[in-house]
């Protein structure tokens, strides 16, 4: 039997996982090392808690790619087969092409995901047979455990509909490898999981509405926001007004009783690498400079420039038009690969006094005459992280959930209901123009796009959430005609609302059947 060894660095804060050999779905057995030597004291359930988080980190670009890459925001110019320096997609446009399939799947082996589920499995059977945690402990770890594991599954349910659900540890000492071979449950079971393993984290937290580690570590709040996507998911899907109202509860809860949470007045400084934490956060991925440990890529976010940021000397060929200068490799030294460039055509729907468009997208012009600009194409610019000795490292924190994205949830609550929403919308506009802000021509419901309350808060929430990993799901919670609408998908080809499962994963695990619509061999 192939062995897994855990390996606590405590003194770090953190564990790494390593295998000889992956298996299946990544449900890698815990070795029966780990169930003899380890937990043991308190000290170790803190470390394994920590880990988990850390493992948690390792999923930021998957959770990125399939809750972006296929909405309206990436991709090439018309007339262009390349981004405007001429780096080459790679294959990245496959996803805003709509044209997936198994050797071309966007995101393979479920993304990774059931590695630290396996892990949280773990922690859960741990965590309900020890005394040695306190009370206080043990049952915040049992909400992060639960609400962490139906995060997870809800990634999986709106990507690939039905799948293994797996809730009880795989361990080396117990099991034989090939067991690990299962078939996918139905979206009903999944969902049902969901909204069961919610349910428990909610009642493990209690009263507490704490936030630990900088705002670093799955809370109550985070819970109660995933709640309310889950239920305002299920409410378009028949759940109607009574997920609606479930939904909105949840978000009244965190408003009532988690301290602290409101929008910061400047926009950019929400995701500043000097401002981790903030009161807008309610949990986020956190990176840092010189991380020792690679699966935070060295340090930071380095997926970010893999894929979404140009290299340095071909973004010097263009200029900056507001700043009326020319990038150089100095100041402007992304050092990345532009394989998923912004079209200019998401860059324009930006009213250029919405501080949020500069904040989070970057365009670059050819100088056609002294003072005259032609728009070349955009890249996304939100993390800009930090320069160290002429290298710029991606050490933003990720926002899984903030409080922006509670008011706009709460404003789709709230037409759901035949509600007002336009105190929430308010607030997030009145922000995003600052001293610009004038709430007749501006505020809801005055704008054009708020005769359809459906299309003003889609859009909202595509102006405020650009690369936070949203816009697809967005666009898929409030209905499949949205999606038709806003992306390449067409109706004929509905199954694609759906991603293809990959070669090598259905190739190793036989029980496992390709996703509707899709070859699988």
């Amino acid at each position: 039997m192939k062995k897994y060894i855990i390996i606590i660095l405590s003194g770090l804060g953190f564990l790494t996982l390593i295998s000889s050999c992956r298996k299946d779905l990544s449900l890698a057995p815990v070795s029966s090392i780990s169930d003899v030597n380890y937990f043991l004291n308190a000290s170790q359930f803190d470390a394994f808690i920590a880990g988990i988080h850390t493992n948690f980190r390792t999923s930021t670009n998957s959770f990125q790619v399939l809750g972006e890459m296929r909405a309206d925001i990436f991709g090439t110019d018309p007339g262009s087969g390349s981004a405007f320096t001429g780096e080459a997609t790679q294959g990245e446009e496959r996803l805003w092409q709509e044209n997936l399939n198994l050797d071309n799947p966007g995101v393979s082996n479920f993304g990774n995901f059931y590695f630290n589920i396996n892990q949280i499995n773990l922690m859960i059977s741990k965590l309900n047979s020890t005394n040695i945690v306190t009370a206080a402990n043990k049952n915040y770890y049992l909400g992060i455990c639960y609400g962490m594991r139906a995060f997870y599954y809800f990634q999986m349910y709106r990507t690939w509909g039905g799948v293994i659900i797996q809730t009880d540890p795989v361990t080396g000492s117990s099991i034989d490898i090939s067991n690990l071979a299962k078939a996918a449950s139905d979206p009903t079971a999944v969902m049902a999981l969901i909204k069961s393993d919610i349910d428990k984290s909610v009642a493990s937290y209690g009263t507490d509405y704490s936030f630990k580690n900088s705002k670093g570590y799955w809370s109550k709040s985070a819970t109660l926001m995933l709640k309310a996507e889950v239920y305002l998911w299920t409410s378009s899907r028949g759940g109607g007004s009574a997920d609606a109202t479930t939904a909105e509860n949840a978000l009244n809860d965190i408003q009532t009783n988690a301290a602290g949470l409101q929008l910061l007045a400047s926009y950019p400084s929400v995701f500043a690498s000097t401002n981790k934490g903030n009161n807008e956060i309610i949990f986020a991925i956190h990176y840092q400079f010189n991380e020792p440990t690679a699966t935070a890529g060295n340090n930071g976010m380095a997926w970010v420039q893999s894929t979404y940021v140009p290299q340095s000397g071909l973004i010097s060929n263009f200029y900056d038009s507001v700043a009326n200068r020319q990038f150089n490799v100095n100041t402007d030294n992304w050092g990345g690969l532009l394989r998923a460039p912004v079209t200019i055509a998401a860059f324009r729907k930006f009213n250029p006094l919405d501080t949020r468009a500069l904040a989070s997208i970057q365009p670059a012009y050819n100088k056609l005459s002294a003072g005259t600009y032609q728009i070349a194409g955009c890249f996304v610019d939100k993390y800009q992280g930090e320069q160290d000795g002429g290298v710029r490292y991606i050490t933003n924190d990720f926002p899984i959930y903030r409080y922006a994205d509670l008011l706009l949830l709460k404003a789709t609550a709230e037409v759901y209901l035949g509600q007002d929403p336009s105190n929430e919308i308010n607030q997030v506009r009145s922000r995003a123009y600052g001293t610009n802000y004038n709430a007749g021509t501006m505020g809801y419901p005055n704008q054009a796009i708020d005769a359809n309350p459906r299309e003003a808060i889609l859009q909202e929430r595509l102006f405020e959430f650009v690369f936070e990993g949203k816009r697809w799901y967005d666009l898929r919670s409030m209905g499949d005609a949205y999606v038709y609408e806003h992306t390449a998908l067409l109706p004929a080809n509905s199954y694609a609302l759906l991603w293809p499962v990959d070669r090598n994963t259905l190739t190793n695990n036989t029980l496992l059947k390709q996703t509707p619509g899709y070859s699988s061999f």
